[in-house]
């Protein structure tokens, strides 16, 4: 569940992803129940083997953070592609109601979760480029930063809670 959890959430928004979570841990919660008669009656020990395993592997495993970095080196290079598209002007604000907001072309829809737009703020001559991973219903947001120097807690509108540094000039910042 972990590991399509950002693209679900994407697809069905957060307001329909505790009724999906509800009833995946629902089913998690009969299945349990049908493999503890299953141990009492026939002392079965395979079944509740794998689902102790599968517990194991939801609190211990870091799917969160191995979906981030997959993302993270599959998009690299196409993101630096739209950088460089921000940075030369071919790609410039085109959003009504936000300045600084940018509508990526089709091809490149798919780098920034929740609509396909991308945060764009300028300082000086160097640019700061947020893709989202998340974008919050009001104003929770994470994502990868594009910028010469680490961001600092208010970019982008957010108030950042998290800013880890992934690679030369790229950063992973999460607000909410």
């Amino acid at each position: 569940m972990q590991l399509v959890q950002w693209k679900l959430v994407e697809i069905l928004t957060p307001f329909v992803m505790p009724v999906v979570y509800l009833a995946v841990y629902g089913f998690f919660l009969a299945v349990l129940i049908m493999t503890l008669i299953d141990l009492i009656r026939r002392r079965n020990w395979k079944a509740i083997g794998i689902q102790a395993a599968a517990i194991v592997l939801l609190f211990t495993v870091p799917f969160n953070q191995i979906v981030l970095e997959m993302d993270f080196n599959m998009n690299k290079s196409e993101r630096l592609e739209v950088v460089a598209q921000v940075q030369d002007g071919s790609l410039q604000p085109n959003v009504m109601h936000n300045s600084s907001l940018i509508r990526l072309p089709e091809e490149y829809s798919s780098l920034s979760n929740g609509g396909g737009e991308i945060v764009v703020e300028k300082h000086e001559d160097d640019y700061s480029v947020l893709f989202f991973t998340f974008r919050g219903i009001l104003d929770g947001f994470s994502g990868f930063v594009y910028s010469n120097k680490k961001p600092e807690t208010n970019a982008f509108g957010g108030d950042f809670k998290e800013v880890e540094r992934m690679a030369e000039d790229w950063y992973f910042v999460t607000s909410y």
